[in-house]
């Protein structure tokens, strides 16, 4: 018998919990010095009524208990919180200030990360304005000193100016929800290609498209206003602009970042949104805003509300995390897409003389950039727990790993399509088979895209997951059909094998870790670059 713990979960020992209760001590000490009262929630909700105040992480854990409601292991503290005001202490006086310590348990793209951790955070219900929102972000930054944590950048940004525009844009609900899910995803080709559809007057997708580009201190905010006002809807710039005011005047300046491309991947806020950042860690210290409308979702009037939590394990690992001064790092892949991504780069202006013939090397290094030469496949993995601050790879990659990351810009090279494609003339037994069992077995390397794609069309199949010579599936009568990557068609045909569906085309994307790009302007100077090169080639 094996006596591990499963996947994603952990004992905690010795020094590490004595430090993890001393934080923990110190931050609750911090928030009950500011009127805010412990509350616990439970570990399972009914999933139903998690999914009632809008979108949630994947539960990785659901059970039906013996009355046969399907419950989850919390993934989010704030939508039960939400929960429990509205149907616990709706005749409470406001506003009320909670703080909580709490486990939440989600699923993640790699078997590295936790799928257990701990949440740290506070919720105001009752109180509205900027005075509040800077109540809760300067929280946010003395929770992270009282932690010993003293180099972070929080991130502001504000649902509500995008909500506007869409509200404005007067466009269809289909579009506006692309929109707000290329958002949640930090995928801003599939915002571009939005924008540019023409379905919203010029000036919207203007802002729209500008939005997630714009970051910086006050600039930023005047940047993003000069496009709002001829539109008419600055309310949601003028909550920002007054919040960031009041955070300078406590003297948080240093640490702030105006970012209009942060946004939760919960749908639930519709003002201030923020996010906590660490040198050199990949993921975020913690997050939060403004979620006026979360209570009404669980049958209470609307009330103003915000909040935010941060991860502990991450706030210590930021703090055993050396400070290296390094350059920009960046993951170029091998293979096919090379030769490729080689020409990007140097079309952009960085010296790539060492990617030209590295033989065996790894890894190289001049005084602006660092190179690690990684499988395509293996890219987004370095990039979402920030071994590198950004890559290339096929937008493919990016689908079958879903990492966290930001997909910054469409490279236009490396064209290939993922195709359905069975033996010839095997179509008719192979519906039958279908019709028969009500199930067919799909063999692939891509087993999520795969999986997506057949949810998509309503299909049962049995996927059989091979790392190469897929091909081999309906020769040998172990699949009826195979899933898988094609640019010219020729090894198929040289097998006897045809296509019965597209599945989707894939081109080369720049992508970046989520804390780089928003801590590190060279990212961000590096994809606006990339995406001029590719226009002027277009031109």
């Amino acid at each position: 018998m094996n006596f591990t713990t499963p996947v994603g979960f952990r004992d905690v020992m010795g020094d590490e919990a004595l430090v993890r209760e001393k934080l923990t001590s110190r931050v609750q000490e911090c928030f009950s010095q500011h009127g805010y009262r412990p509350i616990e929630t439970p570990t399972l909700e009914v999933l139903d009524v998690m999914e009632a105040g809008g979108h949630v992480p994947e539960a990785p854990f659901k059970f039906f208990d013996s009355h046969g409601d399907l419950l989850a292991m919390r993934p989010d503290v704030t939508m039960q919180v939400a929960r429990m005001c509205a149907t616990r202490l709706a005749a409470a006086t406001l506003p009320l200030r909670l703080r909580y310590t709490q486990r939440v348990f989600r699923e993640n793209a790699t078997e590295a990360s936790a799928r257990e951790i701990t949440q740290i955070g506070i919720e105001c219900i009752g109180a509205a304005g900027a005075q509040a929102d800077a109540e809760m972000v300067g929280l946010l930054a003395q929770a992270l000193n009282e932690c010993g944590l003293k180099t972070f950048k929080i991130a502001l940004g504000s649902a509500r100016v995008l909500r506007d525009l869409l509200d404005l844009s007067q466009a269809s609900q289909e579009w506006k929800s692309g929109v707000l899910q290329a958002f949640h995803n930090s995928n801003y080709v599939d915002l571009d290609e939005l924008v540019s559809s023409g379905e919203a007057q010029e000036a919207i997708a203007q802002a729209i498209y500008n939005l997630p580009r714009l970051r910086g201190g006050r600039d930023a905010i005047q940047a993003m206003r000069s496009m709002l006002e001829p539109l008419g809807c600055t309310q949601g710039i003028d909550d920002l602009e007054e919040t960031y005011n009041l955070l300078v005047d406590q003297g948080l300046a240093d640490a702030l970042l105006i970012d209009f491309s942060v946004m939760s991947s919960f749908d639930y806020y519709t003002g201030i949104v923020f996010e906590a950042y660490a040198p050199g860690l990949g993921s975020p210290l913690g997050s939060g805003g403004r979620y006026d409308n979360l209570l009404a979702a669980y049958g209470a009037e609307a009330i103003p509300s915000a909040g935010f939590a941060f991860y502990l394990e991450q706030v210590m690992e930021a703090l055993s995390t050396p400070q290296v001064d390094r350059p920009l790092r960046i993951a170029v892949p091998k293979g096919s897409l090379n030769e490729g991504a080689v020409n990007a780069l140097r079309e952009a202006g960085l010296d790539v003389s060492d990617l030209e013939d590295p033989g065996r090397t790894l890894m190289f290094r001049n005084k602006d950039v660092e190179y690690i030469i990684v499988r395509p496949t293996d890219a987004p993995i370095f990039v979402a727990l920030g071994a590198a601050d950004c890559g290339i790879c096929g937008e493919d990659s990016l689908l079958e790993a879903s990492p966290d990351v930001v997909e910054l810009a469409d490279l236009k090279f490396g064209g290939c399509r993922f195709v359905v494609a069975e033996s010839a003339g095997t179509t008719e037994v192979v519906e039958q088979r279908y019709r028969s069992l009500g199930s067919i077995r799909i063999a692939t390397k891509y087993p999520r895209i795969t999986r997506s794609y057949f949810d998509k069309i309503g299909m049962q199949v049995e996927i059989v997951q091979l790392h190469g010579n897929i091909e081999l599936g309906p020769i040998t009568g172990m699949a009826e059909r195979i899933v898988d990557i094609t640019a010219t068609g020729t090894t198929l045909r040289e097998n006897n094998l045809v296509v019965v569906d597209e599945v989707l085309s894939s081109t080369a994307r720049f992508f970046a870790n989520p804390c780089s790009f928003r801590t590190n302007p060279q990212v961000g100077q590096l994809a606006n670059t990339l995406l001029q090169c590719v226009k002027e080639k277009e031109q």
